[in-house]
């Protein structure tokens, strides 16, 4: 428990408030594109310790979040076949799709499994030699090495019953598009720690001096956090545009290149469209040619990208930073964890859940 602890100690905590207390003359807002920061930030009640001029701002960092629903439909689909085996992590189970989620479909008879790794859905792939297995890998880079692997492992063993439904993001064109937007607010990045230690931090560097924007590499921890928000301050009051790593007990600047190997063998990026925010190019991952073979949307068809819904649901502009959960007339009473509008409300990365499990529902007035 030290080396967790000692990241959430409390005197040291409100040291570097008051140090970014005193550093700041005018006001900032900041992003942070992390699930995990954002559920740290209102768990351990962060921007509440720091002073009004700095704003913290909750970016598109949760992956599930901005699957696309058509991926979504597909996958109920593919999982409603007969001889299917579809295999998902377990954030995904309860992710609406246009007329519901892959729990609804596992209750009407089709056989869809949770798995922790996609190591599990090629297992379950060669333990069902008879039975098309399909894996719903989404998720940012983090994820995407693990699920490279099942798809070179299962090439390398000829494994001809696995395929994967490729839904990935990158993080930093959506960086790109936040900042190009004519309304953008964002004068500083809080890189996610998880995303670098396999990417590193080398691929910000443009970013940062285009766009005249600090990026420093942030952990977890409240510690870690408020520690990427002073070096962002710091470098805004004066003048500077740089990438930072204090997060270097686990980011290397060049990443992880036995992870980067084989995310190059078994990807190539692609436009894809974010739930909530639109098309982004280039800030995709999908299989390879030398890979088509293993790829859902050639055995079962493509996936037919549409004009997304609009509801009463405002996710998408949580997603984008353009507001809090909290803005949400239906946060908390017609929305809730066990009944939401929208993904940002079922994802355990999600902003809304995470407001909705530390904070609890505000006060309207009448």
């Amino acid at each position: 428990m030290r080396f967790r602890d000692e990241y959430r100690d409390g005197r040291a905590a409100r040291t570097l408030a008051d140090a970014i207390a005193r550093t700041v003359t005018r006001p900032w807002t900041l992003m942070e594109v992390c699930g995990g920061q954002t559920h740290a930030i209102v768990r351990f009640g962060i921007d509440r310790l720091l002073p009004p001029d700095v704003s913290l701002v909750h970016g598109p960092g949760c992956p599930v979040c901005v699957t696309p629903v058509e991926y979504v439909d597909k996958a109920i689909a593919i999982a409603g076949r007969a001889g299917v085996i579809l295999c998902s992590y377990g954030d995904m189970l309860r992710v609406p799709g246009s007329g519901g989620d892959l729990l609804a479909a596992r209750s009407r008879g089709a056989d869809v499994r949770a798995v922790y790794s996609p190591l599990d859905a090629l297992e379950v792939a060669r333990r069902n030699p008879r039975r098309e297995v399909v894996f719903f890998a989404v998720g940012f880079e983090t994820t995407a090495p693990a699920n490279a692997m099942a798809a070179y492992r299962a090439r390398q063993e000829g494994l001809g019953n696995l395929s994967l439904l490729v839904s990935h993001v990158l993080v930093p064109p959506a960086m790109r598009a936040i900042l190009d937007a004519p309304d953008n607010r964002i004068q500083g990045f809080l890189a996610a720690g998880h995303v670098c230690t396999v990417m590193g931090y080398e691929e910000y560097l443009p970013l940062a001096a285009h766009y005249r924007v600090p990026i420093v590499v942030t952990g977890f921890e409240p510690l870690d956090i408020l520690e990427g928000v002073y070096r962002c301050v710091r470098q805004l009051e004066a003048g500077r545009a740089e990438v930072e790593n204090p997060y270097s007990r686990v980011v290397r600047r060049a990443g992880n290149r036995t992870a980067l190997a084989v995310m190059g063998e078994v990807f190539r990026v692609i436009p894809r469209r974010w739930r909530g925010i639109g098309d982004i190019a280039d800030s995709g991952l999908g299989l390879a040619h030398a890979y088509a073979a293993f790829d859902a949307e050639n055995r079962f068809g493509p996936v037919a990208l549409d004009r997304e819904a609009t509801g009463e649901c405002i996710s998408g502009r949580v997603l984008k930073g353009e507001c809090k959960p909290t803005d949400c007339p239906a946060f908390g009473t017609r929305c809730t964890p066990e009944h939401p509008l929208g993904v940002t409300m079922v994802s355990a990365e999600g902003a809304c859940a995470a407001y909705y499990r530390y904070r609890g529902i505000p006060a309207r007035s009448s």
